[in-house]
């Protein structure tokens, strides 16, 4: 990223504003749980992850510069970052098998439900299951695996614009594996009932870590230029 390109999206007065009154607004809506509810947290730095997350994601988006490109390159872009967004949600514990795959219940009814009096960003969430799959929708995690997606278009679509030595360095994008390696170690995975357990185990902090990186790297392509 040169320091046109940073210069170029730099925030003005009225972007500033509008970050500001973001992180005002996130602050109010933490401080009226914090107020409203009896639970009691060991790890406070657990309750600005999913802003974390958040935050980053918009700043990666406003900052990444996806290229013009044909409608065949944008097709292909689209599968990888398509492929790359259902790893995520595998191996980030969105999606995994339903009831009727790792012998549960034959007789349970698939839906939908919500899981409430999580606090913001790790809920409200829902939760779909099903014989075939089950699905967990923390607000956070879509924000954040989104914009991953996103950002490895963009990447996919840079990579083809530069021909073969951006493919070549598409391929050894390490920085794209690693949210997938951080959900494995930090465990963050499981059915809608272990919702709450799951999303604040203090290990977040390593997938937060890794996030933020990724989304700075993903953004910024040096590999590309």
């Amino acid at each position: 990223m040169s320091a046109e390109r940073v210069a170029r999206h730099l925030p003005g007065i009225r972007g500033f504003s509008l970050g500001l009154a973001v992180l005002t607004a996130e602050v109010l809506v933490l401080g009226l749980h914090l107020a409203s509810s009896s639970a009691s947290y060991t790890d406070p730095f657990a309750l600005a992850y999913p802003f974390v997350w958040v935050n980053a994601a918009l700043l990666g988006v406003w900052f990444a510069d996806v290229p013009d490109a044909d409608g065949r390159r944008r097709l292909a872009a689209g599968a990888v970052a398509g492929g790359y967004l259902l790893v995520l949600a595998y191996f980030g514990g969105v999606l995994s098998p339903g009831y009727g795959l790792v012998g549960g219940a034959d007789t349970a009814s698939p839906g939908w439900y919500v899981s409430s009096g999580l606090p913001p960003g790790y809920g409200p969430a829902a939760v779909y299951e099903s014989a075939l799959a089950t699905v967990v929708l923390v607000p956070y995690k879509l924000v954040g695996y989104a914009t991953l997606a996103y950002l490895v278009y963009g990447t996919v679509v840079d990579a083809a614009r530069t021909g073969v030595a951006g493919v070549l360095g598409l391929l050894s994008c390490v920085s794209c594996s690693w949210p997938v390696l951080a959900a494995l170690v930090s465990g963050v995975a499981g059915s809608g009932s272990a919702v709450a357990a799951a999303t604040m185990d203090q290990s977040l902090g390593l997938s937060t870590v890794v996030f933020v990186v990724t989304v700075a790297l993903l953004a910024w392509r040096p590999t590309f230029g």
